[in-house]
């Protein structure tokens, strides 16, 4: 008893993170309470050694001269160096919930009381009004076959300054917020990615950002207006054939030198640069270019690697070679290569002037992590709101062996994959653009929602591809799920792709900026403070303890006793993500502990990590998601759902660290002390995903919450119009499917009468139908037909292949009208 006592003495202290002083006086008073009432002896030994120990290692000056300097010496030799543009990279954004994460004991209130805004009056209008008409005009075949969007779309799109909602009102730009941003890019994700890309990439990295935090005011105000109302389209060049996501090793050089710009010589830069991959530069008017800056004759300072650069150059350059194409999978954006060869800039086409030389890739680390948290993010959440609606409103009409495909339960687990991915990719995204807008520039959550959402957006295609089954894999008008399906893997790769971002970047970058003490403990290594090292280090102390503590304790318990601000049907998931905080920081420590300075170099395990912060970040911001849309109870099995899902990946990646640590009682230990009992989380039941498939292929409430913010008009083009209308007829065909269905079991028609409209016609003859049901279903099924064929076109509409084929020379007729009739040629040939 005594034994068990002094255990849960030392645990409920590490439990509550006591310093050593109260620490002290803690186990003082045990060791009274142990004379008092005749204590074994050793009892009383351990409790005078605990409380001699923590009363000494209390004083702080003492503490630090006996205990931590030797500590000292040999961290200051085992810590690895630190490249400049690690640091950098370290130092740009800020911490928010993802440091609460690491920390091991979330501060709910934090993420609970975090704002709900509605958007702007003038951002709901642009919505209504403008983001409306464009999608209105957007035919994702008729971009497909020409390899651009008209001409009427590109002008609308300048004439209304989609290109400036980052843009302030002062320069002539819309001066929209992020979670504006967000809804906008949305909205169009689902209905062409050529549309998305050319509105998305000026609005995140690029030359518009860039000026706006960096540039000179003379650069502010020539560039931005005319960039605002179309005037100049922006790309930006990073990216380069031996550069990759690796962009610190920059092969692209600008040598300072004296040349001749405008009849005079001036003190520029000569540069040589290859870029690939880059977003609208066949169009561009004005190109941002990142390059790796020297100074061989010393004419701007004493630096000869002056370091990554940032400049803007106008078209027209002698010597840049651009308006080459590369033609990209999936919908054809704007794309392609811009080489330079001895192109000389002045020094004042650097972004910010010649005072910015060297501090470019400051810039793009911090400008990087917008488009990360806004435009890639949104087309993974405006794909799956897109992605749920029309895959479940189409399950619902497509009929298979009687009965809708939504029935089957191999379609329903598909189905309810993604819509558990749709909820939780646009929970994600909305909070974290809300984040923004209140001034957090959380560059750590921007590589979470980049790999996370792109993928979730990945499994969706999938999906809808599997539901649609032919419908999807023959290309036409009537084909709404190619392009999405096709354009996934370019969100997958640009912007850093997905393999590094998962295994270097989340957890690489996290590990060091939202933990709580690490970069403390290095920042005092490198001032040479032992001070500051003494405090840090043995406040790392304390929090390995508290979380070896509460990783135990919730794990056991299943983190049923822990305090959470909300109670209801939710509170034990707030609860089950306290325990796994804490399993995260115990496991992050003793990851570092054993693997030290090759943790950086062990990707695998570095993956995993970043899995489960990943799955922590998208769980809570789910939760706060639900009550910002009202904790609306029907919406509760899309909670369970993605709760489910979310914690048995988290358990995956968890048992998976654990099992592939290298030093295996390391390993052993970290087992028993997050999953003492086993993995515990169930998988979404059969009944939650049947329930989810009522709910999401149905006209209810929750599927309009689901797929709120997608285009939804009646342009004659537009699936999710259709399906709505025929969602909204769907309830009133069911009971009338069901006579048809008794009639033929009870053997009224003749066998021979194969098909819908026949069994329709003649049920009125046979008394099964109505007249006006009989009206209604054939018009219904009308529709229902027309949503399920797909599309075919005359041989000779292929052109010369038809050629091969001895191609008839009498013409046939297509249900879709093809984009040019060109079987005269053919025939004359």
């Amino acid at each position: 008893m005594w034994i068990l006592l002094l255990l849960t003495t030392l645990l409920g202290l590490a439990y509550k993170r006591s310093n050593l002083k109260t620490a002290a006086v803690a186990m003082a008073a045990f060791t009274l309470l142990s004379f008092l009432l005749g204590a074994a002896g050793l009892i009383k030994v351990l409790a005078i050694a605990f409380a001699a120990v923590f009363a000494v290692l209390s004083r702080d000056q003492f503490r630090a001269n006996t205990v931590t300097r030797p500590i000292f010496a040999i961290y200051k030799k085992l810590l690895p160096q630190m490249s400049d543009t690690e640091k950098t990279a370290l130092e740009a954004g800020t911490v928010w919930w993802d440091g609460e994460l690491f920390a091991g004991k979330p501060d709910w209130h934090k993420l609970i009381n975090h704002p709900n805004p509605t958007l702007a009056p003038e951002e709901q209008a642009f919505l209504d009004n403008q983001v409306e008409t464009l999608c209105s005009m957007v035919d994702e075949w008729e971009i497909s076959e020409n390899g651009d969007m008209s001409k009427e779309v590109w002008d609308y799109i300048k004439n209304e300054r989609f290109f400036s909602m980052i843009i302030p009102k002062e320069y002539g730009g819309l001066g929209f917020s992020a979670q504006a941003q967000a809804a906008i890019l949305q909205k169009i994700s689902g209905l062409s990615g050529a549309v998305f890309s050319t509105v998305g990439v000026p609005n995140s990295l690029g030359p518009g950002e860039l000026l706006l935090k960096y540039g000179t005011q003379e650069q502010k105000d020539h560039y931005l207006p005319r960039l605002a109302d179309g005037r100049e389209i922006p790309c930006f060049g990073l990216t380069g054939p031996r550069a990759g996501s690796d962009a610190t090793s920059l092969p692209d050089t600008g040598v300072v030198c004296k040349g001749e710009w405008e009849g005079k010589e001036v003190v520029g830069i000569k540069l040589n640069f290859s870029k690939r991959y880059i977003t609208l530069a066949p169009v561009a008017t004005v190109v941002g270019l990142a390059f790796r800056m020297f100074d061989p004759d010393k004419l701007i300072g004493d630096d000869y690697d002056i370091g990554i650069t940032v400049a803007l150059l106008p078209r027209q350059l002698k010597g840049m070679d651009i308006g080459n194409r590369h033609k990209p999978i999936g919908s054809p954006f704007m794309n392609g290569p811009i080489v330079g060869k001895d192109v000389f800039i002045p020094l004042d086409f650097i972004i910010g002037g010649a005072d910015n030389a060297g501090k470019g890739w400051r810039m793009l680390v911090e400008c990087l992590s917008v488009g990360r948290c806004i435009t890639l993010p949104s087309s993974g959440a405006g794909g799956g709101k897109y992605g749920i609606a029309a895959a479940g409103a189409y399950a619902r009409i497509r009929r298979q062996f009687g009965v809708p495909i939504a029935k089957l339960e191999g379609v329903q687990d598909s189905l309810a994959r993604i819509a558990g991915n749709a909820y939780i990719s646009a929970a994600a995204s909305r909070i974290t653009a809300i984040a923004i807008d209140q001034g957090e520039k959380p560059s750590v959550p921007s590589a979470i929602l980049k790999y996370n959402l792109t993928e979730a957006a990945r499994e969706i295609a999938l999906d809808s591809m599997d539901i649609h089954g032919g419908k999807a894999v023959i290309r036409g008008p009537g084909n709404y799920i190619e392009s999405g399906y096709s354009s996934v893997p370019v969100a997958i790769t640009v912007e850093g792709a997905n393999i590094l971002t998962r295994s270097m970047i989340t957890f690489g970058q996290g590990a060091i900026r939202c933990h709580p003490y690490v970069l403390p403990e290095m920042e005092a290594a490198a001032e040479n403070d032992l001070k500051a090292f003494d405090k840090a280090l043995f406040g790392h102390f304390g929090f390995i303890f508290s979380n070896l503590s509460r990783s135990l304790l919730l794990s056991l318990s299943g983190a049923a006793f822990t305090s959470v601000p909300v109670s209801g049907p939710t509170k034990k998931y707030y609860q089950q993500i306290n325990r796994y905080a804490a399993n995260f920081a115990l496991t992050v420590d003793m990851c570092m502990f054993s693997l030290g300075g090759e943790l950086k170099f062990r990707e695998l395990i570095s993956a995993r990590l970043a899995d489960m912060l990943s799955k922590l970040y998208l769980a809570s911001l789910t939760l706060k998601h639900w009550e910002d849309q009202g904790r609306n109870r029907d919406d509760l099995v899309l909670v369970d759902y993605a709760m489910a899902k979310l914690f048995s990946e988290f358990e995956a990646a968890q048992a998976g660290v654990a099992k592939n640590l290298p030093m295996r009682p390391v390993g052993w230990a970290l087992k028993l002390l997050t999953l003492p009992l086993g993995r515990r989380t169930q998988q979404p039941s059969d009944r939650m995903i049947a329930k989810i498939v009522d709910l999401t292929s149905a006209a209810t409430e929750t599927r309009e919450r689901l797929i709120e913010g997608i285009y939804r008009g009646d342009n004659g083009k537009n699936p999710l119009a259709k399906y709505d209308s025929l969602l909204a007829r769907a309830d009133q065909a069911e009971p009338i499917y069901k006579k048809i269905g008794d009639a033929l079991k009870a053997g009224k028609y003749d066998e021979s009468n194969l098909t819908i409209e026949g069994r329709i016609t003649d049920g009125v003859e046979l008394g099964v139908l109505t007249q006006d049901e009989a009206d209604f279903m054939l018009a219904f099924e009308k529709d229902v037909l027309d949503m399920i064929n797909v599309d075919d076109f005359p041989l000779e509409h292929f052109g010369p292949v038809a050629i091969k084929h001895d191609a008839p020379t009498a013409k046939k007729t297509s249900r879709r009208k093809p984009k040019a009739d060109t079987s005269e040629a053919v025939t004359e040939e």
